[in-house]
């Protein structure tokens, strides 16, 4: 497939402030590309934006909320002139037994990672009209083969596959492409965040290879930088998960058994788990949240 240069194109990144978006941003300046960065880590979007080789800007600003993030893409387009590309990548977790999660982080698991995906592209799609652009959904081999003690997760990811399908059909004549990322387990702050919990480790290194790895992160963002670059409907940030894509059909009955029997196992160490969002990115969410209460 060609491949686009990303010299002199405006990117907008969510979730930017630290993991796969930070990286990302990173790749993407250091190609050229002018990049907005959008997320809840104020000072640490600052000091993504000063790290950049380009032009950038940083926005405060929760993807859950409509008028936020449509004022978001006024000034975007303000501040650069256009939006070429938009890689919806917010993303929160939880873990643990569905029976015992928190509601609330339950809940915001969703909002963040399918309501706010949507409303990203819901905020951004008339400027990416306007340039025949490109909507990156990030979503997760959770969506491909959805796991137990990740309810919130694999629901969410297998909600913004399914939305990012439907979309592409829906904006394609207009010009506007639309790609999904497919990542496994990478080495960010949310997989080191459920890697805490014993049961969550244990369990993830029991699960068959390839799936059973932490990969690096660097690679998995290159393979979604060259997504970027070719405007793929397809991006796999580690190399084996296309080919899962025609097994998919099987695994729900195979994740059934084994996952029965691994629950079975794990039974006596299930109980008091912790069910509220993981790793560092959780809790700027619920820092967040929590100061936009008071």
């Amino acid at each position: 497939m060609s491949r686009f240069s990303l010299e002199g194109q405006v990117a907008v990144v969510t979730g930017a402030a630290r993991g796969v978006g930070e990286l990302l941003a990173r790749k993407l300046s250091a190609r050229g590309a002018k990049v907005a960065l959008v997320g809840l880590e104020e000072e640490a979007l600052k000091e993504v934006s000063g790290r950049l080789h380009s032009d950038s800007a940083y926005w405060y600003a929760d993807v859950t909320d409509h008028e936020a993030m449509s004022r978001v893409a006024r000034e975007v387009k303000e501040r650069f002139g256009k939006v070429d590309i938009v890689v919806a990548n917010a993303g929160v977790a939880t873990g643990g037994p569905f029976v015992d999660s928190d509601p609330q982080a339950w809940r915001r698991v969703i909002e963040v990672n399918l309501i706010g995906s949507a409303v990203t592209a819901r905020a951004f799609l008339p400027v990416l009209v306007e340039s025949r652009g490109y909507l990156l959904q990030i979503a997760s081999l959770a969506a491909i083969a959805p796991a137990p003690m990740m309810t919130a997760y694999c629901a969410s990811k297998s909600g913004v596959e399914a939305y990012a399908h439907s979309l592409r059909a829906e904006v394609g004549h207009q010009g506007v492409r639309v790609g999904v990322g497919y990542l496994s387990w990478t080495d960010t702050d949310m997989v080191r965040g459920a890697d805490q919990d014993d049961v969550m480790r244990e369990l993830r290194q029991r699960l068959p290879w390839p799936s059973n790895k932490t990969y690096p992160l660097g690679p998995a963002v290159d393979r979604i930088v060259a997504g970027i670059e070719r405007r793929s409907a397809h991006v796999y940030g580690q190399w084996w998960l296309r080919g899962m894509q025609g097994v998919r059909g099987y695994l729900p009955a195979l994740i059934g058994t084994v996952g029965q029997r691994e629950m079975k196992r794990f039974g006596p160490r299930l109980q008091g788990m912790n069910s509220g969002l993981v790793g560092a990115g959780g809790a700027a969410d619920e820092a967040a949240r929590t100061t936009h209460r008071n």
